[in-house]
């Protein structure tokens, strides 16, 4: 750690630090874990300590900054557990956390606790500090290193391009005490392949594969990367060899293939394999598996081709993804063909997968395609039918009157009535103030129907020439009455 200390101060010419030694013995504490991004500070530990050092950090960033004397007074009262909220707040701010994280560390009996390594580490690795990284590292004895931070310095060298470093972390672990496992090996390979580096990838894979029992999952990582950099020659190759190894593909190997060869235009072989993993392999194909059949439609501007796909995967009671309904609805739209998308929309609901029918919603937003009231019926019916969903239910409401949208009577009455059931009269009250001083005189017209349904009778659905029941819809019939899915 003092190459670490003499590297950050060197070249910015901070104070000197204190010459009491670091306690590298005990430098951690507790066993290793997998720090998760912000939990924030737990139950024990003092929130407004680590507030207050949060902003020491932020104030005293500075390379002339005496941070050190900033902290010295809050010395006594920094636990382990406060120094590791501390580092996970300030992890934008890599420079000045390590700085206390080796102030921390030259405090009498103080112990870091392994998380703290980690986030520092992702830190540093994040802003590509890579030598004060290493120096680090390099100071630290073997017993205060995790397992779980090599696979971050596999994953921040890829990032910043560069395959030799993530390899010489990888060679390095057995130096560290750690025997490098299979999983280990996965981890490189991916971090390289999902950052286009799969020409170092295989190399690498070629010259350390005999040391590991390589399994359909090696393949599968490797055939995924030539799939991103839409190489599907060199993916066809590796898929041969694995078979050729004796090596049985399963379904995530046939699914890395398909995209690879659907990436790269040739749909007609990677059908080919679809018919084969079914019938020679025995295998069901997954919602991952059709996935790259859509999007080589999206992408070929082919929507009778991509609804086809969606209806084989319906017949199999496959869910697509977000990322694939955004992908049809998009091209839907540019299309022209807005009703199509909106019934997509609908589907989604009617599978009872609001969360993922709110993120298609917010899609079609960003690309400039606004709802109309069936639309937004069907987020607010399918909202107030779901447990916990009536506020999200009511701000859709307050949007469409917003907008000048007259909502449709059933859709007045669902939620008049979902609210008036939870004795939420308050928020009745303010969406019926919202209606009475919207700009549309039908909107205005129409929040009488959220008081009493009286006059039900007389106010016709707007933007319909058909009347709605007055009565409340449960969740079927109000997902029949929008002919969600047809």
């Amino acid at each position: 750690m003092q190459a670490a200390a003499r590297s950050l101060a060197a070249p910015r010419r901070l104070a000197p630090r204190s010459p009491r030694p670091v306690p590298l013995p005990r430098f951690f504490t507790a066993s290793p874990r997998d720090p998760s991004p912000d939990p924030g500070p737990g139950p024990e530990v003092d929130r407004g300590l680590v507030s207050t050092l949060s902003r020491v950090l932020s104030d005293f960033r500075g390379p002339r900054h005496d941070l050190p004397a900033a902290l010295r007074g809050f010395a006594p009262r920094i636990t382990p557990d406060a120094a590791a909220a501390v580092l996970r707040r300030c992890r934008h701010l890599p420079v000045p956390s390590l700085r206390f994280f080796l102030f921390a560390a030259g405090l009498p009996g103080f112990s870091h606790l392994p998380d703290s390594l980690l986030i520092l580490a992702n830190s540093l690795a994040g802003a590509r500090l890579f030598p004060l990284l290493r120096s680090l590292l390099s100071d630290l004895p073997p017993a205060a290193l995790t397992r779980g931070l090599f696979p971050r310095l596999f994953r921040a060298y890829s990032r910043a391009l560069l395959p030799d470093d993530a390899v010489r972390a990888f060679s390095s672990m057995a130096g560290f005490g750690f025997h490098p496992t299979l999983a280990d090996f996965h981890s490189l390979l991916f971090a390289l392949c999902h950052n286009g580096l799969v020409n170092h990838a295989e190399v690498f894979f070629r010259e350390s594969g005999t040391h590991f029992d390589v399994s359909a999952k090696t393949y599968t990582i490797l055939i995924s990367g030539w799939a991103v950099v839409e190489k599907p020659e060199n993916a066809q190759k590796l898929f041969d060899e694995m078979v050729e190894r004796g090596v049985e593909p399963d379904v995530p190997a046939y699914n890395a293939l398909v995209d690879a060869l659907c990436r790269g235009g040739d749909i007609a072989r990677a059908q080919e394999h679809l018919k084969d993993m079914q019938q020679s392999r025995g295998l069901v194909p997954d919602a991952a598996t059709y996935g790259p059949f859509l999007r080589a439609a999206c992408a070929s501007k082919d929507a009778r081709d991509a609804l086809r796909v969606l209806d084989r995967m319906r017949m199999h009671d496959l869910t697509p993804n977000v990322f694939t309904y955004n992908a049809i609805i998009r091209l839907l739209c540019e299309l022209g063909e807005i009703e199509e998308a909106y019934n997509i929309l609908g589907e989604i609901i009617t599978r009872g997968r609001i969360d993922k029918a709110v993120e298609v919603w917010e899609g079609m937003e960003t690309r400039g395609f606004h709802p109309g009231a069936a639309t937004y019926a069907v987020m607010i019916h399918g909202l107030s039918c779901k447990k916990g969903r009536l506020e999200e239910a009511c701000g859709y409401f307050v949007m469409m009157v917003d907008e000048g949208i007259p909502p449709y009577q059933a859709t007045c009455e669902v939620l008049r009535d979902r609210l008036t059931r939870h004795g939420l009269r308050d928020q009745l009250e303010v969406l019926i103030d919202r209606m009475r001083r919207s700009t549309s005189c039908t909107i205005q017209e129409m929040a009488s129907i959220m008081r009493s349904s009286k006059r039900a009778d007389e106010t016709r659905s707007a933007g319909s020439d058909q009347e709605l029941p007055v009565h409340d819809l449960d969740e079927n019939e109000w997902r029949g009455k929008w002919k969600l899915g047809d």
